[in-house]
């Protein structure tokens, strides 16, 4: 029986218990274990099964299970009947990373089943990839006029409302994703990413603008770019486990500017975490 094999997997990897029990017994149970839905009957009910029968406790702490990928028909994606485009095709036209974001903000990280459609990959370059870019683009193309570079100090001392409040919801933003990503709450993180990200560049940016256009280079204009440069840097660090990519690009771009190079890819550097001074509740709340 090749369930029965599958959920022996966590004592058969190891060659348990001839060999390798103090490495097993120190791993088991797993922190987490990833399928699709249709596995409930296989893989994660052997696993189960053998470890109850075993050990009496689950093979694991935590599943994550997603659902079943349809074509935009309903029906069951088909070579034969050809109801989907290929995915190659569709990241040659709109990027891996629109495709990888557009499938973690569906349904599927819920178990639930998701009619792919080819609209909804496109939406999130229109949505989310080119406004991030673009407030990036923004911020690069004036740095580079006014020959601007980051700080080497790291504190963020402006007293400006605006900084005071997008850096507070920065620093909420790593809080929740800690918070929901420790309880393996894929289905509430991509979300308030993408809010975030909306209120960095319809609200901030935008009633920004005139601090960046001033002609001189006053403390006011110098905490404006502190602040965005930082915003930008931690979001794409927050962005990298889901936008990969994009993430790494800004982030060598931000290296051209002036960042500290300690770090040659935005991937190497560890998952920002909450600053929990910068916050400031009753801000965020006007």
């Amino acid at each position: 029986d090749c369930w029965f094999e599958s959920g022996s997997m966590p004592y058969a990897q190891l060659h348990y218990p001839f060999d390798h029990k103090e490495k097993f017994e120190k791993g088991y149970p797993a922190d987490f274990i990833a399928e699709g839905i249709d596995q409930t009957r296989g893989w994660f009910y052997t696993l189960i099964v053998l470890s109850t029968a075993l050990f009496d406790v689950p093979a694991f702490k935590n599943i994550i299970v997603n659902g079943i990928v349809l074509a935009n028909d309903g029906r069951k994606m088909s070579k034969r009947l050809k109801n989907y485009t290929p995915p190659d095709e569709l990241m040659e036209t709109y990027g891996a990373d629109a495709l990888r974001l557009y499938l973690i903000h569906s349904g599927l990280v819920k178990a639930e089943e998701q009619r792919f459609n080819d609209e909804g990959v496109k939406e999130m370059v229109r949505k989310t990839l080119l406004p991030w870019y673009n407030a990036f683009k923004f911020l690069k193309t004036y740095a580079e006029v006014d020959q601007w570079k980051p700080s080497s100090d790291s504190r963020l001392s402006s007293s400006h409302i605006l900084d005071k409040w997008i850096l507070s919801r920065l620093e909420s933003l790593k809080s929740y994703i800690e918070q929901h990503m420790r309880n393996y709450e894929l289905y509430l993180v991509v979300p308030a990413l993408l809010e975030f990200l909306d209120e960095l560049t319809n609200t901030y940016i935008r009633l920004n603008r005139q601090r960046f256009w001033t002609e001189t280079m006053d403390q006011d204009k110098h905490d404006a770019y502190e602040t965005l440069f930082h915003v930008l840097h931690d979001f794409s660090l927050c962005m990298a486990p889901f936008t990969p990519f994009l993430s790494e690009y800004i982030y060598n771009k931000m290296l051209d500017l002036g960042l500290d190079k300690s770090h040659k890819s935005i991937h190497l550097k560890p998952y920002p975490q909450p600053q929990d001074h910068l916050r400031n509740l009753l801000l965020e709340e006007a």
